[in-house]
């Protein structure tokens, strides 16, 4: 049986940028774009009518810009549609902005082809793409802030839903969480599900942020699991 293709809307200001990446991605099998747009109002009009699977969204654009429009993106569409972030500027605040608003992943416009396709792959199998150098700043970032208070917060999760949530922030991919965990990857991407409606969170990237903030995870210090009844 046939996979369907993997849609795509390519979102930036600039004309010969635009074109560049629809010609790539068009050219790649498996992936379709479905539209572009030149600013944040357009990505997210398109988006309404569209609904693509992944939106290679600019940060910088004028109106709305790719943060904002990312966040109604990911609203609207209840993580439905994943973000990937583009920017020629690594800026912290650019970086942590974006994955705050939901954003599946960040890449630099100097990423290779190939960096670029699989990115869209990626985020379209569920997972979250974050380099390194971002993961390492992120939580330089989070120990400098300190935590919120989890055992309330985090006390609607399960046992294994907290397991499953402390995967993806280790970095995990869905098949390795599975793998650690000894569960069937179906099995992970519904406790994943019920994890993002009971913390009203509505991407990968978002769970990491909370897992930081609430303590969950601290950075180079073991984890911390707060006590709970649920089983």
């Amino acid at each position: 049986m046939e996979t369907a293709d993997t849609t795509v809307l390519v979102a930036d200001d600039q004309a010969m940028i635009r074109a560049g990446l629809v010609a790539l991605l068009s050219n790649e099998p498996g992936l379709r774009v479905l539209a572009e747009a030149a600013d944040g109002d357009a990505a997210l009009a398109a988006v309404r009518r569209r609904r693509p699977d992944v939106v290679l969204m600019d940060v910088r654009m004028p109106g709305k810009d790719g943060i904002a429009a990312a966040a109604d993106i990911i609203a609207e569409t209840g993580g439905e549609t994943s973000v990937i972030m583009l920017t020629v500027h690594d800026l912290d605040e650019y970086v942590y902005a974006a994955l705050r608003a939901g954003a599946s992943g960040f890449l630099l416009k100097d990423a290779t082809p190939e960096e670029l396709v699989k990115a869209v792959h990626t985020v379209a199998a569920g997972d979250a793409l974050l380099s390194p150098r971002v993961t390492k700043r992120l939580l330089q970032r989070f120990a400098a802030l300190g935590v919120r208070d989890a055992r309330s917060e985090l006390s609607v999760l399960t046992e294994r839903e907290l397991d499953v949530l402390l995967e993806v922030a280790r970095g995990g991919s869905n098949a390795e969480i599975a793998r650690n965990l000894g569960l069937a990857e179906l099995t992970v991407k519904s406790h994943l599900y019920h994890v993002m409606q009971k913390l009203h969170l509505s991407s990968r990237t978002q769970l990491v942020i909370t897992a930081y903030e609430t303590g969950l995870v601290c950075p180079g210090q073991a984890e911390v699991r707060p006590r709970q009844a649920s089983a």
